[in-house]
């Protein structure tokens, strides 16, 4: 997993996902995740409202709420989270809550064994929410 600390500046965490080709970063302390930073994060929240990203931080605009799920979970258990939370990105933990990887939607489409469940899981996270 990619991550980043919360302090950092956006500029810094821009970089770092242009370095990495990744479109999401773990912000982290030392102890625990914090939240998640996207590249959508960085274009609607600072980019568009002409924020300095020079001068902002990671903290400023990450999203704040981690939704996880257990790296022994099944993937339709995965993809059930992703559709009742409407969220892309989910991340995957082991037992002690330690991030280990990120399940996306793509990765669904892609790896999973039901090609109707990624489409299935994308119509219900497009949906504005409160609409489902």
């Amino acid at each position: 997993i990619e991550a980043i600390h919360p302090d950092a500046l956006l500029n810094d965490a821009a970089e770092h996902m242009r370095k990495r080709d990744v479109g999401v970063l773990l912000v982290r302390d030392d102890e625990r995740a914090l939240g998640m930073l996207t590249d959508r994060d960085i274009t609607t929240r600072a980019t568009a409202k002409a924020f300095d990203p020079m001068a902002l931080r990671v903290r400023d605009i990450m999203t704040k709420n981690v939704v996880f799920c257990y790296e022994d979970q099944t993937v339709e258990e995965a993809a059930r989270i992703m559709e009742e939370r409407q969220i892309r990105r989910l991340v995957v933990t082991d037992r002690a809550r330690n991030p280990v990887g990120i399940l996306s939607l793509g990765d669904i489409a892609v790896e999973g064994s039901d090609p109707k469940q990624a489409e299935q899981v994308l119509e219900s996270v497009s949906q504005p929410k409160g609409t489902i």
